[in-house]
């Protein structure tokens, strides 16, 4: 799961053609670092979204633009507009049944 910054948040999530699916984490958030594994086990299973994780730490005008108060946050954008919003660690069925509209 590549990583995103500040700098190309942009181009990489809000000027996709496609679906992008957006980890908001930090280092030092443990439920962070239980995400993160099964986003990368699911990003294999769905390849026509596109997975990214942005460090809230190194990049807080983004976690502000897009209100993120808490930390694991994954949003969900198409075409530029967020379309769903899951906040807070939970396992890796949950996650695809919160997601299985916009996963496809």
């Amino acid at each position: 799961m590549d990583a995103v910054s500040q700098e190309d948040f942009d181009t990489v999530v809000t000027k996709a053609a496609g679906k992008v699916l957006v980890d908001f984490w930090a280092e030092w958030c443990g439920p962070c670092r239980m995400v993160g594994p099964v986003l990368e086990e699911m990003e294999g299973d769905y390849p026509d979204v596109t997975f990214v994780k942005l460090d809230v730490d190194q990049a807080t005008d983004i976690a502000q633009r897009f209100g993120v108060m808490n930390i694991p946050t994954i949003l969900a954008f198409e075409g530029g507009e967020v379309k769903q919003r899951i906040v807070g660690a939970m396992p890796r069925q949950r996650l695809v049944d919160e997601l299985g509209g916009f996963l496809g």
